[in-house]
């Protein structure tokens, strides 16, 4: 069992160290000129702002892990894997690594974990009972780390969202793990929750300085790590979900992407303004409302999850229901019309309001 002061200890290392690190970090990015240009693609904040933010995020969290020195087998080969895909980020933000590079990075530092025996190797689904993964177990572990990688990397468009996305998952996952007597999960989000919220105090609207690569890659893949070790674990109804409901909104928001660039015979690879966040902004939210917005949602599914985790058969079905939903609400919010024009999302469209208020909205 966890000691609640070695915890709280824990984390105010982290948090802090975060804080004091940032400051002195901008100063060597801004001299280096490591800094994010604004363009008309994506990037449209004001002026250059320094990158590589998110060291001080790494710095923070390993501060913590120093303090707490957490004993587990598959602990060496998931910090090898965490220096992998920081030095794949730092590589990025410095010199802007070709989309294939930056991939064969995140597969590199998957494989290390995989190499530990971190594997998801099975999954618990209703009426058919536990089923084993096998060798596919391996290709799954490697799509769910990377993806979640790129998840986070993807939402990375507004100051303090990803930071803030993550730290809510972290959360939702620490709580899932405290009900569970997860003791080693409890210990790595509480360093994680920490770092990423030291952070967050310079990145918030208006940011100082951005993560950059380095530090969405990092929380993508540690998000991906932790909710291997307990909520892919878990013995309880439709587990397998419960990773992918508490980061709903990155893998949503991935998800039309790839569908969007797919349809518009555009590399998925290609930056542009039709993410969720730039979509609100769009429709006339601030940044920083369109940012608390993604953060109410963020909550939202996070709650879910730790419903979900725990639920009933029926209970199940009923939260499904509510996501759903969710993710309805936030897309109409959002006002993702482009929908309409693309004709494989508009068999999804059609699937959830009637041909009346499609005519509408299509107009």
């Amino acid at each position: 069992m966890w000691n609640i002061s070695e915890l709280v200890i824990a984390f105010l290392i982290s948090i802090m160290t975060a804080i004091l690190v940032t400051p002195l970090l901008i100063k060597i990015v801004n001299k280096l000129n490591i800094v994010d240009k604004p363009n008309q693609k994506r990037k449209f904040h004001k002026g250059e702002k320094p990158s590589l933010g998110g060291l001080a995020i790494f710095i923070g969290v390993a501060a913590g892990y120093l303090y707490l020195q957490p004993s587990h087998p598959y602990l060496d080969e998931i910090i090898i894997g965490a220096f992998i895909i920081i030095l794949t980020g730092i590589l990025d933000d410095v010199f802007g690594l070709k989309p294939i590079y930056k991939l064969l990075g995140q597969i590199a530092a998957a494989l290390v974990v995989v190499s530990s025996g971190l594997i998801i190797d099975k999954l618990t689904i209703p009426f058919a009972g536990t089923v084993y993964l096998d060798d596919w177990g391996i290709l799954i572990t490697v799509l769910w780390i990377v993806g979640a990688s790129n998840a986070i990397n993807l939402i990375d468009g507004l100051d303090g969202l990803a930071a803030g996305v993550s730290t809510i998952a972290f959360t939702s996952i620490m709580i899932m793990a405290i009900m569970d007597y997860r003791v080693i999960v409890v210990y790595l989000a509480i360093i994680l929750i920490g770092g990423t919220l030291g952070f967050l105090v310079h990145n918030f609207y208006p940011a100082k300085i951005f993560m950059g690569d380095t530090g969405a890659l990092f929380l993508g893949y540690s998000i991906a790590v932790v909710s291997m070790f307990g909520l892919f674990k878990n013995v309880a109804l439709f587990s397998f979900i419960v990773p992918f409901i508490v980061i709903a909104i990155p893998i949503y928001d991935t998800i039309l992407a790839i569908i969007r660039r797919t349809l518009n015979k555009q590399g998925i690879a290609t930056a542009d303004r039709e993410h969720i966040h730039y979509r609100l902004m769009s429709m006339g939210y601030s940044h920083r409302g369109s940012v608390l917005i993604i953060y109410g949602f963020s909550i939202f599914f996070g709650l879910m999850a730790i419903v979900f985790n725990s639920s009933t058969l029926l209970t199940s079905f009923v939260i499904m229901i509510g996501i759903l939903l969710g993710i309805r609400l936030i897309t109409e919010m959002a006002g993702v019309t482009y929908l309409n024009r693309q004709p494989l999302l508009n068999v999804f469209r059609k699937l959830s309001s009637d041909k009346q208020s499609f005519e509408r909205d299509k107009h």
